[in-house]
């Protein structure tokens, strides 16, 4: 019964994540010099186009010890160089990289998978996007395959250089 409720709650909380990136459009009025993440499609009020960030990562560390790193707030504050703070259970919330990105985990599955609703401080209330990471073991190392969806076109390539270079290179260097 206790099982069937996580299950339940699980479900819930994808479809209401689900409904907050489909469902939401905003036009983003900020000025900063960073892409800026328009949120409506132009000429339609229909829900905002999104595309998915997919990249694999070979690291010499065991599938357990990258996520930990990812999980607890010690070892990721350690590896980004800044300050984080994670609740490593489902439906747990956190922030990281010094508050500029919060969100909540979705689904953990140890050692395996992580799936969090992930999102930029200066995005829409409500709008969060899906970041997931699956751990296989290879040989003494890991392979793992990140895949990012749900966010706005125009900050694609912004995001995926960020995730190259404030996760995956010092992770690498933290773990190796």
């Amino acid at each position: 019964m206790i099982e069937l409720k996580r299950i339940r709650n699980h479900v819930m909380l994808w479809t209401a994540i689900t409904a907050m990136i489909v469902g939401t459009s905003y036009s983003s009025a900020n000025s900063s010099t960073r892409p800026k993440a328009n949120f409506e499609q132009s000429g339609t009020s229909g829900p905002l186009k999104s595309i998915t960030i997919h990249q694999e990562v070979d690291f010499k560390a065991s599938p357990q010890r990258i996520y930990d790193a990812l999980l607890d707030t010690k070892q990721f504050s350690a590896f980004s160089g800044m300050q984080a703070e994670i609740n490593r259970e489902v439906g747990g919330a956190f922030t990281i990289f010094s508050g500029h990105i919060i969100g909540r985990n979705l689904e953990l599955i140890p050692n395996k998978r992580i799936v969090q609703a992930w999102r930029v401080v200066d995005w829409p209330e409500g709008v969060y996007s899906i970041a997931k990471f699956e751990l296989k073991p290879q040989g003494s190392g890991t392979h793992l395959v990140f895949d990012h969806t749900g966010f706005p076109e125009e900050l694609r390539d912004h995001l995926a250089e960020g995730w190259a270079d404030h996760y995956w290179a010092r992770l690498k260097k933290y773990l190796e």
